[in-house]
């Protein structure tokens, strides 16, 4: 029955888009912002063969509409103080008001990018003077699909006390930032979703790019296959299981589910320490499976590849950007390995598709959280050194051991813009902490060197921690360390021949290693036998 009714429901939408009016789609809409100094698609749906007319800081282009679509090119457009006016003209002619033309970000990933300036620790005095005309926000609606959309629903606000409050506040602080930095319009379009994973903000084409994620992809592929007989049976296979699953946790999860919690953590410390992982215990019954949502796993469509990136990313191609800032990585965080190729792959592929070069990809690495292990922060540097025209930012002095959201976002929005400032933009300054480049063996002691060192190392309020040493048996113990210069020399009189050592490597750093313009160095392994690593 639901498919006998949906395809006179798709004729008449089709029946109606026939008789559509010219309408650009929702980016090109009063407030936005348009990016300097490259050409500028602007694009829409039309009737058939309906001529379109698109006029804007003195430019005019013209286009015909072709199976309901229309698509225009802007020449290279200059900053602007002054607002302008967009007209686009077919059988109507629509106006867009108060468009000025800087730069444009988009800020995407999960929950701490979610995270609204209500919400960060500053909020009460930085909210009153959010008051920044020329930085305008556009917040995608969360939209999962199982096909790449291309239209978006949203709209452009200026930033003023009133709007700034439910924006990203690593978003606002970094647009802020931008604006007194660079003195033009700034655009920042936020795409995210709390607790999702990189595979679902990755194209199918681009998980196909690379064989590792062929399980991936044949889930992607049998969801939509399934996707009919799902959608049919959802509604009563979702109360059937409801029901077993409250009478299982009445008999056994009352009993099972704190030994599993207590396993959890076991197994976290046993890697930490280099143990062998305990064995998970087994309810005394299987917990019942929950079936099949139309939209994937349990969870729903924010762990299943590729639907974030239909529903809230491929609407937005190709309007021109600048470049992205990111944070995510915490639902990664038990497959640190895989994300240290499935990270890259996710960038590579938004270069791809957005078809503008490899635009600057600037992200945040974990902050330090009791569940995030050392394992995906190392990924994320491993992505940082291997993938050109990126930044790391870092955050072990500003997270929360005790909530996965630490307040202080302003610090992140900073250290992201003088990323931007650097790689973007071409000036002269530091953007990062010391980076580890390479170890040397000096009798009883590992000498460290670094880059980003830039002015010098310091250690920040006190003597230097957080590191630790071992010898070829690979059992770190604490070490003592001391700045010489532009090197770290570590030692312990518990290791007379050092092979390794490590920085940083809990789930909650105790560090203090900065350089001279006060960022934090990343934490990091090292090796003097590589291989091993």
């Amino acid at each position: 029955m639901k498919f006998r009714i949906l395809a006179p429901c798709l004729l008449l939408s089709a029946v109606s888009a026939l008789h559509a009016a010219v309408k650009p789609n929702a980016l090109f809409s009063d407030n936005a912002v348009l990016q300097q100094g490259v050409s500028v698609p602007i694009w829409g749906t039309a009737n058939e063969g309906e001529k379109v007319t698109v006029s804007f800081a003195g430019q005019k282009v013209e286009t015909v509409a072709r199976d309901g679509k229309w698509k225009v090119a802007l020449s290279l457009l200059k900053a602007s103080e002054t607002p302008q006016t967009m007209t686009i003209a077919g059988e109507n002619t629509i106006t867009i008001n108060n468009v000025l033309v800087g730069e444009v970000w988009v800020c995407s990933g999960q929950s701490n990018m979610e995270f609204t300036l209500d919400r960060a620790g500053n909020a009460d005095t930085e909210i009153p003077v959010a008051n920044y005309p020329k930085l305008r926000m556009f917040t995608v609606g969360k939209n999962p699909s199982l096909q790449p959309l291309t239209e978006e629903t949203g709209a452009w606000q200026e930033c003023s006390p009133q709007t700034a409050p439910k924006f990203s506040a690593v978003g606002y602080f970094f647009g802020r930032d931008l604006i007194k930095s660079r003195g033009c319009a700034v655009g920042m379009i936020n795409t995210s979703w709390g607790g999702t994973v990189a595979q679902a903000w990755t194209s199918l084409s681009g998980l196909e790019k690379d064989p590792r994620f062929k399980g991936f992809v044949q889930r992607v592929n049998q969801i939509v296959a399934d996707f009919p007989k799902v959608s049919a049976n959802s509604a009563q296979d979702q109360a059937a299981y409801q029901v077993a699953l409250k009478q299982w946790q009445a008999e056994v999860g009352r009993d099972y589910n704190p030994k599993e919690s207590q396993w959890s953590k076991d197994v976290q410390k046993a890697k930490l320490e280099g143990k062998p992982v305990p064995p998970k215990p087994v309810p005394a019954r299987p917990k019942p499976v929950e079936p099949p949502l139309p939209m994937g796993k349990v969870g729903g469509p924010a762990g299943t590849p590729t639907l974030l990136y239909n529903g809230m990313v491929s609407p937005l191609l190709p309007y021109a950007i600048k470049g992205v800032i990111w944070y995510q990585g915490e639902s990664n965080v038990f497959n640190a390995g895989e994300y240290r190729s499935l990270f890259p792959r996710m960038i590579a592929d938004w270069r791809e598709k957005w078809n503008q070069g490899a635009f600057p990809f600037l992200f945040v690495q974990i902050a330090p959280y009791n569940d995030m292990t050392p394992d995906i922060r190392d990924a994320q540097l491993i992505t940082w050194k291997n993938t050109p025209n990126t930044a790391m930012v870092v955050t072990t002095d500003v997270g929360d051991a005790k909530n996965i959201h630490p307040k202080q976002k302003e610090p992140v929005g900073d250290r992201l813009a003088l990323a931007a400032r650097a790689l973007a933009y071409g000036e002269k300054i530091e953007y990062s902490g010391p980076v580890f480049d390479a170890i040397r063996i000096n009798g009883n002691t590992a000498v460290l060197t670094f880059t980003h060192s830039a002015s010098g190392l310091v250690a920040k309020d006190g003597e230097l921690k957080g590191f630790v040493i071992a010898g070829s048996d690979h059992k770190f113990v604490p070490a003592a360390a001391k700045i010489a210069g532009n090197t770290v020399v570590v030692s312990s009189p518990d290791v007379a021949r050092p092979t390794a050592v490590r920085y940083g490597w809990a789930n909650v750093p105790d560090v203090n290693l900065f350089n001279k313009e006060g960022l934090p160095a990343t934490p990091f392994g090292a090796d003097s036998e590589p291989a091993k690593r």
